[in-house]
């Protein structure tokens, strides 16, 4: 069996595991022990991968595999990755075996929650293996209906509408990106040759720029929409207040970064002569969800609320960051996916910590919470400076990489558009400071917090993972920066090809 297939081949032996187990204690170990192989097996990728390439392998996708799986459609399981997918499924082993360890006291159908969980992450690496199109829309699929499940039942304030909300406005996105893969599908020979849905294939040729002005926004908002794209973001902030902790990390840390992902895979990639004309539509919306984002966290009383909002812009930073075209920003945007999503997991991870012991999420409730519980508050303070881009953590290099980018674009509009989505930096900082001086500075404002406990062991093991990863990109980038410039040459090449800027 491929080393890609066992990403998929692993967490449904695990959840197969669970089914059959007796003892519910047993079920948060058999998930930590499934997922801590799919961690090591990331880390076996990532050597694996930067070996064939130091060894001199240049070909687009690595370690591919292709089986047919439906004849009359050519439909096949076709997997292999780049540097940008060996990246993306990192960054969700580190997230999924902290969301793990997050999870550790869940009583409440522990067994279902796990199955559920782990059901989800299936889907993502699947998503994030696949070279085609069709198998990748079932993946994507499969990551996004269990949230409605652990959102309906695990959640919590109005957790049957967030989760009715968040479903219907994924499944609408998930109806608009289906019609663009099948316009891309029967346009996927122009010569009359068998049409196909595979993407190393489809973008050696240039499909009509007719079907690219109709198929490329469907695409783009279809997975825009999971990517929280205004005005498609609504969703987001109340399926994070309402979902339990690790679906909150899972779900803005690794979920929201299929969105990201799929535009640049797919829409830009495959259709990169409408990308070019259309592009000034779309750097309007990202830019308002940069700022827009940004500003909406600083009304927030709620630390969930603050945190979705804050998604919503470093998640348009991405999108934004895409659609400038050119290697430094498309390198920008895939650090700030990572980047983004391990931030935005520990965030929520500490906020559920917090939350579980203070029993509030309005931070005018809160105060003088790092005398009482340190070990949190410190993490928490970490975290608040990653997000604001301070020089060491994850957070600097992709803002940066990104702005840095965007400004390289030689047109006016683009320019003044960057300057505006710079804004968002002072924005964030406003945020985070005050969130960070009310929460944790000051007097406590109620008696019980003064004898709250500290973290516990498989707390920290959660938020040292992720808080390790945050600093490790900020210290030494250039691997990282490195293995996905390589895979962006392709496109890039693409693109240059069409508009040398």
């Amino acid at each position: 069996m491929d080393i890609l297939t066992l990403f998929v081949v692993i967490p449904v032996l695990t959840i197969t595991a669970i089914l059959f187990l007796q003892d519910m204690k047993h079920v948060r170990l058999v998930s930590a022990v499934g997922m801590g192989i799919q961690l090591i097996l990331a880390a076996i990728l990532i050597f694996m991968y930067l070996s064939a390439r130091h060894a001199g392998n240049t070909e687009e996708m690595l370690f591919v595999k292709d089986y047919l799986w439906y004849k009359s459609l050519n439909i096949h399981y076709a997997v292999g990755v780049d540097g940008i997918s060996v990246a993306m499924i990192g960054l969700t082993s580190i997230v999924v075996i902290a969301g793990i360890f997050a999870s550790w006291e869940v009583e409440f159908l522990r067994r279902e929650f796990f199955v559920s969980l782990i059901l989800l992450a299936t889907g993502v690496f699947g998503f994030f293996i696949s070279i085609d199109l069709f198998t990748m829309f079932l993946f994507y699929e499969l990551a996004v209906i269990p949230m409605y499940l652990l959102i309906g039942i695990w959640g919590t304030g109005p957790k049957e509408y967030s989760a009715m909300k968040l479903t219907l406005m994924l499944m609408g996105g998930s109806a608009l990106l289906l019609v663009g893969l099948l316009g891309i599908y029967f346009n996927s020979s122009p010569d009359g040759g068998p049409l196909t849905f595979n993407i190393l294939e489809i973008s050696k040729i240039t499909i009509p720029m007719s079907a690219q002005r109709l198929f490329f926004p469907l695409t783009f908002v279809g997975f825009g929409v999971l990517g929280a794209l205004f005005p498609f973001h609504t969703w987001s902030p109340d399926g994070h207040a309402s979902a339990p902790t690790a679906v909150s990390m899972l779900h803005a840390g690794v979920l929201m970064k299929l969105g990201g992902y799929g535009a640049f895979r797919v829409a830009i990639f495959l259709m990169p002569q409408a990308a070019h004309e259309l592009s000034w539509i779309f750097i309007i919306l990202t830019a308002t969800s940069v700022v827009y984002g940004a500003f909406g966290a600083i009304v927030q009383k709620d630390l969930k609320y603050i945190n979705a909002y804050s998604s919503v812009s470093h998640c348009g930073l991405v999108l934004f960051a895409i659609l400038m075209m050119n290697k430094t920003a498309m390198n920008g945007a895939v650090i700030q996916m990572i980047s983004h999503g391990l931030m935005t997991a520990l965030f929520f991870a500490l906020i559920g910590m917090i939350y579980g012991r203070t029993h509030t999420r309005l931070i005018n409730e809160m105060g003088g919470l790092m005398k009482v519980i340190p070990f949190l508050s410190v993490c928490y303070v970490i975290a608040g400076l990653a997000s604001l881009g301070l020089p060491g953590l994850s957070g600097f290099v992709a803002e940066m990489t990104v702005f840095f980018g965007a400004f390289q674009h030689p047109e006016p509009f683009y320019r003044v558009v960057t300057i505006v989505a710079v804004s968002s930096m002072v924005i964030t900082a406003v945020y985070i400071l005050r969130v960070v001086a009310v929460l944790l500075l000051g007097p406590t404002t109620n008696d019980h917090f003064n004898h709250l406990p500290d973290a516990k062991w498989y707390e920290k093991i959660s938020v040292v993972t992720l808080i390790s990863a945050v600093a490790a990109i900020g210290l030494a980038p250039l691997w990282l920066s490195n293995m996905i410039g390589v895979s962006l040459q392709p496109i890039v090449t693409k693109i240059l090809a069409i508009s040398p800027f």
